[in-house]
């Protein structure tokens, strides 16, 4: 039999019905997110979201994309787990404001469409959404021959949470003498990655993400895709007690932390206070990286900081796994608001 000739916009590298199988296999990926608050299915002009059960809520947004870790997804050809990475990010980020998650919609474009690639990202996507009870509402899937090399990707999340107005955490309530709390991190998260591709050659050789580290006990490839830690459950239970929330990511500990310091405080850290993943001892070592530089690519093995009162601080710490004292806030002197000794 004679294939069936190629209609003009397939020709021009869009598979329209490469776009319709996907769309079937991500209805079924995300309906388990759905909550009764969900009023439509995947599918439509716009989702819809009845709010309820909020006597004065507050709406927070964000969004995010996983960044040249994808390059990492792709070389390794495995796609759940930035799904999860950006599900994370975008949860922590608006946890930082005391907001629980209720909806997110993805974005996906790609040079060529494979259904069962986007499928895998979508399933990663997914499972992260339902851990935090969180409706994967809605997306876009777009096939961009030219803008893409056929086996690349870019993917960007919108996260919509919510939050009585007067239990929003600002940072305004931090003061001289509260603690500072480090939660570990799980590896690099979602930063810094440019910087590891060049220290590694892995853009002109892929093979190095197949080298097993002792170190690492388990290849750089593996370790690079580490999922982005989630710390929405972890501090749920405390984030009436809390007076800021910071999530490390890009820009480290120094760049992040003074986004929620009120005027006249800074913190002071103590670096022997935490040991770091040796993912960041070896990335040094590779690109004789000075510290300084270290501390504001990378979040150095703490990512989500939590500052409170001494009380408060002893229930997170008995609690919430990986959690540390690393300093105290202190009256500001000067610009510096960020020191580590």
């Amino acid at each position: 039999m004679k294939s069936k000739p190629k209609g003009a916009y397939a020709q021009a590298g869009v598979d329209i019905s490469a776009a319709d199988k996907t769309k079937e296999l991500i209805k079924e990926l995300v309906r388990p997110t759905f909550g009764p608050e969900v009023l439509t299915d995947i599918g439509h002009f716009g989702a819809f979201f009845k709010l309820k059960k909020y006597r004065d809520p507050v709406l927070v947004s964000s969004s995010d994309g996983v960044g040249t870790k994808l390059k990492i997804a792709v070389l390794m050809d495995k796609h759940d787990t930035v799904g999860m990475d950006l599900v994370n990010h975008c949860v922590n980020d608006i946890l930082c404001c005391g907001a629980s998650p209720l909806f997110m919609l993805d974005y996906v474009a790609l040079g060529k469409l494979h259904p069962h690639k986007v499928a895998a990202i979508v399933s990663g996507l997914a499972q992260a959404c339902r851990e935090v009870g969180c409706a994967l509402i809605g997306g876009e899937t777009a096939e961009m021959p030219g803008m893409y090399k056929s086996g690349d990707y870019d993917l960007a999340g919108f996260i919509v949470g919510v939050v009585e107005k007067n239990s929003l955490i600002s940072g305004e309530n931090i003061c001289e003498g509260d603690t500072v709390i480090g939660l570990a991190s799980s590896g690099l998260h979602t930063n810094g990655y440019s910087l590891v591709r060049k220290v590694f050659g892995i853009d002109h050789d892929s093979l190095t993400l197949k080298v097993i580290h002792p170190e690492l006990g388990r290849t750089l490839g593996e370790e690079l895709l580490a999922p982005h830690r989630c710390y929405y459950s972890d501090l749920k239970p405390y984030l009436e007690e809390v007076h800021g929330i910071a999530h490390i990511t890009g820009g480290g500990l120094v760049g992040n932390i003074p986004r929620i310091l009120p005027p006249g405080c800074s913190v002071e850290l103590d670096r022997s206070s935490w040991t770091a993943p040796a993912i960041f001892d070896l990335i040094q070592k590779r690109g004789n990286i000075k510290d300084e530089e270290m501390f504001r690519v990378f979040n150095m093995g703490v990512g989500m900081v939590v500052i409170c009162d001494r009380d408060s601080s002893d229930k997170i710490l008995q609690t919430v796994d990986g959690a540390g004292v690393i300093g105290r806030v202190i009256r500001a002197n000067g610009s510096e608001r960020v020191i580590i000794r």
